[in-house]
């Protein structure tokens, strides 16, 4: 009897886990792929940059590696939005430079472009990140 109970303790532990686990969210799907980025683009200090695409094509890609929640554009820059941060790819030279940034820095800078984006200092604005939505 003693062991027929421990089995199911120990199932009943595997499916609470599993479940807490599937159930959690580090924000992955909705978070810049930055790994990828860096490992792909030069690094340029705190930015990226690729010395031979647009910025249109450069968007893409990354848009591409991970579905941005919102995507705009405006003055030859290409702007994608992942929650509570933002990748904002401009010309440069003969490429395009990657700038990753918190999303109410990036939407202060560049707000006359993202005029259907929510205002991160409306009452309203929820961000994207793991507690979206609550």
């Amino acid at each position: 009897m003693n062991s027929a109970r421990l089995v199911r303790a120990a199932v009943a532990a595997v499916l609470a886990a599993a479940l807490l686990t599937a159930c959690s969210s580090d924000g992955d799907s909705e978070a810049v792929p930055r790994d990828w980025i860096r490992k792909t683009y030069t690094a340029t200090g705190t930015d990226w940059l690729d010395p031979d695409s647009t910025p249109s094509e450069v968007a893409q890609a990354i848009h591409t590696k991970r579905t941005a929640m919102d995507r705009a554009s405006g003055d030859a820059m290409e702007f994608l939005r992942y929650g509570d941060d933002m990748v904002t790819v401009s010309p440069y030279r003969s490429g395009s430079l990657i700038e990753i940034e918190d999303y109410r820095n990036g939407y202060r800078r560049h707000q006359r472009h993202l005029t259907y984006w929510p205002d991160p200092n409306s009452a309203s604005f929820r961000g994207g990140g793991p507690g979206e939505g609550k």
